[in-house]
């Protein structure tokens, strides 16, 4: 399984995450609490052995572009109204993240159906991401394959084991649960929750 923690700010935490063995850190480029710099991005992912997602909001392609190779990420996360022609011609591995408000929002999978994998998440206004809510089970459960389906939205050790037992997920993407504050990372949260994921795929 593919898990990401998002919301890096500090190098101690990357390097939690790192001796946890996940697969992937998220950067976020965009407005919010957990917001950071280019620059920042350089200074904390030197040398780190891990995937480098850069999270980023209806943001201009070529500002996009620039930070993408000035950064070396390896992903990027599009968490807005972005276009199937935006993220073909920005080309890459491309997360792009549906927010999941009603049925309708399914039809976003479909629209962008050339991405590397979509990242779902919850839905609340004016909040493009990282609201540490949960999805209405209901959408989730009118999807027939998780092969390319990333999970966000309120996940944490108290509710992982279960939403990984109910979905064949391709990832899980973690944030607000494993935080002290915005950007702040709890190391023993990180802990319990890569224990119980490492935990349902061994069973």
């Amino acid at each position: 399984m593919f898990v990401k923690m998002c919301g890096m700010t500090r190098r101690e935490d990357i390097e939690k995450a790192v001796e946890l063995s996940v697969d992937a850190v998220g950067f976020i480029f965009a407005d919010s609490p957990r917001q950071v710099t280019l620059e920042k991005v350089v200074e904390l992912t030197r040398d780190i052995p891990v995937a480098k997602v850069g999270v980023f909001v209806n943001t201009e392609l070529d500002i996009v572009a620039d930070i993408r190779r000035r950064c070396k990420l390896d992903i990027i996360q599009l968490h807005g109204n972005e276009s199937p022609s935006y993220c073909r011609e920005l080309g890459g591995d491309i997360l792009k993240a549906v927010r999941m408000q009603n049925y309708d929002s399914l039809n976003e999978l479909e629209r962008h159906s050339d991405v590397f994998a979509f990242l779902l998440d919850t839905f609340v206004k004016g909040q493009a991401g990282g609201t540490g809510k949960q999805i209405n089970r209901e959408l989730l459960d009118e999807i027939d394959d998780f092969s390319n389906i990333i999970l966000a939205g309120g996940l944490g050790a108290e509710n992982i084991t279960e939403i990984i037992q109910r979905y064949q997920l391709f990832g899980v993407d973690i944030n607000s649960k494993i935080e002290t504050s915005p950007g702040v990372k709890d190391h023993q949260k990180m802990t319990a929750v890569m224990r119980n994921i490492k935990q349902v795929e061994v069973e």
